[in-house]
């Protein structure tokens, strides 16, 4: 095709399409749950409308950026749709950071606007917001909420489009910054769009979708499920706090579908009391740190369709799946379980992900070689926000490299053996953390645990196992040092154990780092 017809035969990419096309083909279709209130399509795109030209009559310009401090609340949804249809930047800013670290993130960004939850505006008061405008969002849907007041301000009238380029920004996420200041990863239209459509097709959505908002929306924009559910037209089931009792609730009475989170999400959901076997699957997608056999294995034996991917922010969320194969059916439940907690390759829509040692050559597909996970695509992010030279480290020779090491097995699927700053370096061998973790899930009294380096005058380090046990369920240091050792080689297994809560971010991923800086304080030690 000459380059003169181009744009006859196309559209801009952009997410915000989605909704614009759900709402004229099902407007009375339900959108939105959250409680007592019910949006419509055709409600959405009104709200969404309304936000967007509430945001230009209040002189916002093209590509200023529009942050959210929100829980999984409609308005919080509203947002992935109004601050891009108007031609804005849209920062989703993680609801349990601190005051500090959010003023950063203000800053850092130049974000223009603020819209707050109620709940949540303690965490701004300490904050300098000169320049900003400040929105609270009660969260009522009712005239009075400072959020509603704002969209009535606005015109239910489509806007004129200020896309001129799908690789334009659409959004800004922020890292979670635990090794200094987050970087803020730079989202496309193009991206998003593309990415969204890779989670309809791996998460098996459908117009009767009732997708359950556990997975934070600020976290890579809910790995861009925001846009994907609305794409087929699915129904956004909305949380405010993620509770294991009251989403089996929802599963019963919303006849909720698909819902996802970390391994430390699904956790709470098959331990709780109201766990049952579901009388239809629930598609549950599982990323955030390596989930167990032992994890996947439950969550099968109650109904659900676990679907293990795994990505980073720069990769828009999920960047990879690990795609069932028929033939797996006919294995043991634990085998199956074992192939599943691997990581895969990568979605339909994106590159195929490699295995590389550090001059970038591809390891041996042998399932023991170490190597960097590296991936590219349609869903690589543009970079970091004002950090060219991150941006060139981390996508050095065309590639986004992860920091993730994994083995490449013979059937091209990889697997994660740690972050490089994880692995465990004990008399001159490498002890994968992620592997001594998954021994110490088997034992039948752990909840969830977490295991990293601590010092040894002998071996230099050894592994130590963090332990939340089950409630009601007991087990010593030396039963579970003893378990390990039945399942995995000696060197391998804990030196010691501690019990009591696990550190986490708001995403669910376990704070090693926490762990490790308590465990080697006045040692020498680098801590990543």
């Amino acid at each position: 095709m000459r380059d003169e017809f181009r744009h006859v035969y196309r559209t801009e990419l952009t997410p915000v399409s989605f909704l614009t096309r759900s709402a004229y083909v099902f407007p009375q279709k339900v959108a939105v749950v959250h409680g007592t209130r019910r949006y419509t399509y055709a409600e959405l795109e009104e709200r969404v409308r309304r936000l967007a030209s509430a945001l230009r009559a209040a002189r916002l310009q093209k590509h200023d950026r529009v942050a959210f401090l929100c829980p999984n609340i409609p308005a919080m949804l509203e947002a992935h749709f109004g601050v891009p249809a108007a031609g804005g930047v849209l920062v989703a800013i993680n609801t349990r950071l601190a005051s500090d670290e959010i003023a950063y993130i203000l800053k850092h960004s130049g974000s223009r606007f603020l819209f707050v939850d109620a709940e949540l505006e303690g965490l701004v008061k300490p904050v300098d917001l000169t320049g900003v405008r400040v929105v609270r969002v009660d969260d009522t849907g009712a005239v009075g909420d400072p959020y509603e007041d704002f969209l009535a301000t606005g015109s239910p009238d489509p806007l004129e489009s200020w896309l001129e380029d799908e690789d334009e920004t659409l959004s800004i996420n922020y890292t979670s910054g635990t090794t200094g200041r987050p970087k803020g990863v730079m989202y496309s239209h193009r991206g998003a769009w593309i990415n969204a459509v890779g989670e309809v097709l791996e998460a098996h959505m459908s117009f009767d979708t009732k997708y359950l908002w556990t997975l934070p929306m600020f976290h890579c924009n809910g790995w861009c499920f925001t846009w994907g559910v609305t794409a087929v037209a699915g129904t956004h089931v909305c949380l405010r706090k993620v509770e294991p009792s009251r989403i089996w609730e929802l599963i019963d009475t919303e006849g909720v579908t698909h819902y996802n989170g970390a391994p430390t999400v699904h956790i709470g959901v098959v331990n709780d009391a109201r766990a049952h076997t579901l009388v239809r699957p629930v598609t549950v997608c599982v990323a955030g740190a390596p989930p167990s056999p032992t994890l996947l294995g439950r969550l099968k034996e109650l109904g659900f369709r676990p679907v293990h991917v795994y990505g980073l922010t720069e990769t828009y969320g999920p960047h990879t799946v690990c795609a069932w194969h028929a033939e797996w059916d006919a294995l043991p439940l634990e085998e199956q379980a074992r192939l599943a907690a691997r990581q895969g390759q990568g979605y339909a829509l994106f590159d195929l992900v490699r295995v590389v040692d550090a001059s970038m050559t591809d390891v041996p597909k042998d399932g023991e070689t170490l190597g960097e996970v590296i991936m590219r695509g349609n869903n690589a992010a543009k970079g970091y926000f004002e950090q060219h030279g991150a941006t060139a480290e981390a996508f050095r020779g065309g590639w986004f490299h992860s920091g993730d090491l994994a083995v490449w097995h013979p059937d091209g699927y990889v697997e994660l053996r740690d972050r490089k700053k994880d692995i465990i370096i004990s008399g001159g061998e490498n002890i994968s953390t992620i592997e001594v973790e998954q021994a110490v899930a088997k034992h039948p009294a752990v909840l969830e645990c977490a295991v990293v380096a601590v010092p040894d005058e002998k071996w230099g380090e050894r592994p130590k196992a963090f332990v939340t046990l089950k409630p009601d369920m007991t087990a010593t240091e030396g039963e579970l040092i003893e378990f390990c050792r039945r399942h995995i080689a000696h060197f391998k297994c804990p030196a010691a154990v501690e019990f009591g809560n696990l550190p986490k971010t708001s995403t669910g991923k376990v704070q090693k780092f926490v762990l490790r800086e308590k465990e080697w304080r006045g040692k020498e030690k680098r801590i990543n």
